[in-house]
């Protein structure tokens, strides 16, 4: 019976090369990285370079406001109950009028209002299930940090700043509107009315020891 002929290893075709082969084998395994030294680098030297992200990315969170600033949060919690994580913790509490705490045009607003970023998955179906659209996702990228608690973001630091013509809550609606009109855009800026309650009631706050959400402080207490 014959046996097959036994096939070529490695070892052999070494040895079959010779003295230039073993010479210049290191310079064959390099042909890769010098084929691409003088290619267009597709890296960036991050942080020192930032790469500039999509208009619909999904970056953190921020809580929008009406144009006079009032929030768009109603405090309807769907968010919470869409959230796959279980990273949003949303406590509505209804507007008060009689004592001139109305944060939302809506009947209640987010008076407690947290996301955690130790679970958030950005996958951005609370933005789809937000029905005010109050719930946006920002550009921001950059929230790495050394201390497990502060990636637990609070209303405060989700809410958007105030821009020019906003107040900041709480204060009435603009006369004569509703809260339809703040959601079909008819209400542009605030009046010279909002602004005249602010700084009344803000004076008022000040001197009777309360704070924007109308608790006592430690002072008047």
């Amino acid at each position: 019976m014959r046996r097959p002929p036994r096939r070529s290893t490695v070892a052999d075709d070494d040895a079959k090369g010779g003295f230039f082969a073993d010479l210049f084998a290191p310079v064959a395994g390099f042909g890769v990285t010098f084929a691409t030294m003088f290619r267009k680098v597709a890296t960036q030297e991050y942080p020192e370079v930032k790469w500039p992200t999509q208009p619909r990315f999904h970056g953190r969170h921020q809580l929008n406001r009406h144009p006079d600033g009032l929030e768009k949060c109603v405090g309807c919690e769907l968010c919470a109950w869409a959230c796959p994580a279980d990273a949003i913790l949303v406590e509505g509490r209804g507007n008060d009028d009689e004592r001139g705490l109305r944060f939302s045009p809506g009947e209640r607003y987010g008076h407690i209002y947290q996301i955690n970023y130790l679970r958030c998955i950005f996958c951005g179906l609370c933005i789809e299930a937000c029905p005010t659209r109050a719930l946006t996702m920002t550009n921001e990228y950059e929230l790495a940090d050394n201390n497990r608690a502060d990636l637990i973001f609070t209303k405060e630091q989700l809410l958007a700043p105030l821009q020019e013509g906003m107040l900041p809550p709480p204060h009435p609606m603009v006369a004569g509107t509703e809260e339809r009109d703040y959601y079909q855009g008819k209400v542009a800026t605030a009046t010279d009315e909002q602004r005249r309650w602010v700084d009344q009631h803000t004076s008022d706050r000040d001197a009777g020891g309360s704070d924007a959400s109308g608790h006592d402080t430690e002072e008047a207490r």
